[in-house]
């Protein structure tokens, strides 16, 4: 071969040109994830209840799905997250510490019939929810 080079140098010079028009590859060497997930690139994250919401089921279903806003401490972001279970809500209350971590979709987009909620709620000041849903265990007062 000219220039000293043989065929498996070529086949990768020509592969790695192409490279930046893979979407997964650009989206892993830039890192886009964590700089776009509110977690950044975590699997769970606290946060402070900041309001309770009811967010409408999307069609054909027809319900009030009862989720939480919350201000997340490690950046300050703001999500919304859904309480899992019969009551939960009721176990949630403003300015409580809750543990959220992902929902479940594919690729980390919302999953269901909730619209634009990524994540769920797992605990509440310390306390598992499924926990305290079932009647395990008591909320401690702060």
């Amino acid at each position: 071969m000219a220039n000293g080079q043989n065929a498996g140098d070529k086949l990768a010079k020509g592969r790695s040109r192409f490279r930046w028009s893979d979407r997964d590859y650009k989206r892993r060497v830039l890192q886009l994830k964590k700089k776009s997930d509110p977690l950044e690139g975590a699997p769970q994250a606290k946060g402070i209840v900041i309001e309770k919401v009811g967010i409408e089921a999307k069609q054909p279903n027809s319900a009030i799905r009862k989720c939480v806003k919350l201000q997340l401490i490690k950046n300050g972001r703001q999500i919304t997250a859904f309480a899992p279970g019969d009551g939960a809500i009721n176990y949630i209350d403003e300015h409580d510490e809750v543990v959220v971590e992902g929902i479940g979709g594919r690729m980390g987009r919302s999953k269901g019939d909730i619209p634009g909620v990524r994540y769920k709620v797992v605990k509440v000041n310390g306390i598992s929810l499924r926990e305290l849903v079932k009647g395990r265990k008591e909320k401690t007062v702060r």
